[in-house]
């Protein structure tokens, strides 16, 4: 079984290295398709279900493994499921268990309709890999599409059939705890890496025995909470809704995902959980989603907390004629479906079309054919952690590692005599997988220390950790400094505890926690080499670092590997070639920051009183969205458009030429961004419209080119019809969203 799957990795390794641009579409369509054997087959389950039964199959109860929210009810399910009362239970884990749990359901059943098994694989099943955002910060499709691939393969073997990923949320609040699941800032780039992800997960055939279902959450403008605060109101602009927060759904459709899931949040006044605007009229009709709309965990019952339903009995009216088809753990469906259907709130065809949506699932990934066909021990045990899967967990969490800042300090000399690694990450192991890590454990992490240590077996290698995490102590000051002195050169590990960022994990100040900073600063007063490693789950402010120290590298939360991986890039086995998907901000007072903005009337002059600005920050952001450091330098010339007038039905090609300057062999993110001038509506100065990741041996040069044309100039106009306006426009190519050349050009009509 081994051998069948690695070559399918190794096929998509050759994904996204060949610079080609990432491809997107506003109009272009892959549905979860209709297939009509599929659809015979489901036309012959539904004839012979009871009423009973088929409201089983919109009910999602939680098993063994970890919570996700709140519990409300008791997990005993066997009776239920023998009863036809189940259609699908999450946090059951192991082949193994997933087998007892599905021979109730197949073999003690009345109608033996297979049960899907969901869990939240969001980084990695058991070999975890950099949180989302942190993988987002690769900017390599094939990379990330390697890692959902992975595990896929992992979740799989241990008897998954579905993952509660992609996030596809637009965030650009970094006091959200769950900017850590999504791919940052910019739709255009959330967009690609939904497509990525999704393309690792569900694989060429859902029918395989590798391959998990992928879920685009949570639908929709959950990365727009008010003040970063989880579980908030989302008050925004159709127009808004639509250019920003759409788009990554969209393309997810597009890429023919098999289910969403709808958000915790309102959305102008109105849950999402009960929006049939947003899930039966966009999402279904106009759309036209095949798949599952799965509610998040009690997010049905919640509308009574937002003061939407009355309760119970409404939530569920709500909830259906919104085109919610399966109630996650909120046991609403159960117990009001009778009542509403003999009230007329609702039909029995709507009930028909939730539970067709679920059976074609089933039908799909072949559970109808074998339903234990992931309940394979023997393969579970040959492919969890297998070698070539920290091999890749090794690759992609060093291509995620973003250099910040580099004074001459980095890369390390490996014939170094003596080393300081200090910190409380430093030695850690348990952080380092960070949250929502599936079954990962962190007894299987190598730590920086460890992979410092593998990359040096001959030098000293001293270690103190200094500090805790959080805390005032500073008791383990001296032992730092002290190690430090007698050292030629410092590694110090800091950042945020695991659980310091995702679900429920919201933080008011971005600051290192305890007292960090103050070690990072007596260690820097030392004037010996020092690099600071941060391990986070969101930006954090750290001006006060670039300020005055003079290495720095965001590793983010690395996963499994991220010793091995950061002593790659510490010692130069590895050039970071990492940028940055979300902006950081240089204090909290800038949020929400991001590259996407719009002029104003009174753009900033910083010597005009009255001017856009603040009189106690720049505008500016510390480290710009595209933003990333290199050990090489690249030059960007022969910036080149074919024409500068083109047509609605031409194409602009783009060209620059860029040099690799330095003395390192290196990759390079060259990103297009565009901006229309003048339009019916306001819009941003720069919009990304394409990119590319090169790489480019020292002293050489390649010449990077770009395709342009008017759909992918269109926008929401004042009218909301979605189109290009001719007009004056400008095309910029650089490195990061900040140091840009560019040119101009029309589109005529």
């Amino acid at each position: 079984m081994l051998k069948k799957i690695l070559p399918i990795l190794g096929i998509v390794l050759l994904v996204g290295c060949n610079g080609k641009p990432v491809e997107t579409s506003n109009n272009g369509s892959s549905k979860f398709s209709l297939n009509p054997k599929t659809e015979a087959r489901v036309d012959s389950v539904m004839k012979l279900m009871t009423l009973e039964e088929k409201i089983g199959q919109l009910n999602q109860l939680t098993g063994n493994g970890e919570t996700t929210g709140p519990i409300t009810f008791a997990t005993e399910y066997q009776d239920a499921i023998r009863k036809g009362m189940v259609g699908s239970m999450l946090n059951v884990n192991g082949a193994e268990y997933t087998y007892k749990v599905q021979k109730i359901a197949v073999e003690e059943s009345r109608l033996k309709i297979p049960l899907i098994f969901g869990y939240d694989v969001i980084h990695g099943y058991k070999t975890i890999f950099p949180i989302p955002l942190g993988e987002a910060a690769c900017w390599d499709m094939g990379a990330i599409e390697k890692s959902a691939r992975v595990a896929a393969i992992e979740a799989s073997a241990a008897g998954q059939h579905w993952t509660f990923a992609p996030m596809v949320d637009i965030a650009r609040d970094p006091r959200w705890g769950r900017v850590m699941e999504g791919a940052g800032e910019d739709p255009f780039y959330g967009s690609a890496v939904a497509v990525a992800r999704i393309k690792g997960f569900q694989g060429e055939n859902l029918a395989d025995n590798n391959t998990i279902v992928a879920c685009a959450k949570h639908f929709v403008a959950y990365g727009a909470a008010q003040a970063g605060r989880d579980y908030n109101t989302v008050d925004i602009s159709d127009r808004t809704l639509h250019e920003i927060y759409l788009p990554p759904f969209k393309a997810s459709l597009d890429a023919g995902v098999g289910t969403f899931m709808s958000s915790f949040n309102e959305l102008n006044g109105i849950p999402v959980t009960g929006n049939k605007e947003m899930v039966v009229d966009l999402l279904k009709n106009k759309w036209g989603f095949n798949g599952i709309v799965v509610s998040d965990w009690a997010s049905i019952r919640e509308m009574i907390y937002h003061g939407f339903a009355a309760d119970e009995y409404e939530a569920g009216d709500l909830a259906m004629n919104a085109g919610i088809d399966m109630d996650m753990e909120g046991h609403i469906y159960i117990h009001q479906y009778k009542r509403l259907l003999a009230d007329k709130k609702i039909t029995e065809a709507q009930i028909d079309d939730a539970v067709r949506r679920i059976l074609r699932l089933k039908f799909e990934l072949g559970l109808f054919d074998d339903p234990y066909k992931y309940c394979d021990t023997i393969r579970e045990k040959e492919l969890i952690l297998n070698p070539r899967h920290l091999e890749i967990a090794r690759e992609v969490t060093r291509k995620s590692i973003v250099l910040l800042k580099n004074n001459n300090v980095l890369p390390l000399n490996k014939n170094i005599k003596s080393l300081a690694v200090i910190g409380p990450l430093a030695d850690n192991q348990d952080e380092l997988i960070g949250t929502w890590s599936a079954r990962g454990e962190g007894k299987h992490v190598i730590s920086v220390l460890s992979g410092i240590k593998e990359k040096l077996p001959k030098a000293n290698i001293y270690y103190a950790k200094g500090c805790e995490i959080s805390g005032d102590s500073k008791t383990g000051f001296n032992e730092a400094l002290s190690i430090a002195r007698k050292s030629d050169a410092i590694v110090m590990v800091v950042g945020e505890e695991a659980m310091m960022s995702g679900e429920a994990l919201s933080r008011a100040y971005l600051d290192l926690p305890g007292v960090q900073k103050d070690l990072v600063l007596a260690l820097n007063a030392l004037n010996k080499p020092l690099v600071v490693v941060i391990m986070s789950g969101r930006p954090l402010t750290i001006e006060w670092m670039d300020n005055q120290v003079p290495a720095i590298l965001e590793a983010w939360m690395p996963g499994t590997m991220g010793g091995p991986a950061i002593a790659d890039v510490l010692f130069g086995d590895y050039n970071p070639s990492g940028k940055l998907p979300m902006s950081f901000p240089r204090n909290v007072g800038q949020i929400p920051l991001f590259y996407y903005q719009k002029s104003t009337g009174r753009p900033r002059v910083e010597e005009v009183r009255y001017t856009s600005k603040y009189i106690d920050s720049p505008n500016t952001p510390l480290y710009p969205f595209g933003y990333g450091l290199s050990y090489t330098t690249f030059d960007y010339s022969n910036f080149y458009i074919n024409s500068t007038s083109i047509k609605m039905n031409e194409t602009l090609k783009i060209s620059v030429d860029v040099q690799n300057t330095g003395k390192y062999d290196g990759e390079e993110v060259v990103q297009l961004y565009t901006r229309d001038l003048f339009g019916s509506v306001t819009r941003p100065v720069k919009e990304l419209k394409g990119f590319k990741k090169v790489f480019i041996k020292a002293g050489d040069k390649v010449k990077v080119e770009f395709n342009l044309n008017s759909a992918d100039l269109a926008y929401y106009t004042r009218n909301m019809e979605f189109k290009a306006e001719p007009g004056d426009f400008k095309v910029f190519v650089g490195g990061n969203s900040d140091k840009l050349l560019e040119l101009s050009f029309k589109l005529e009509d």
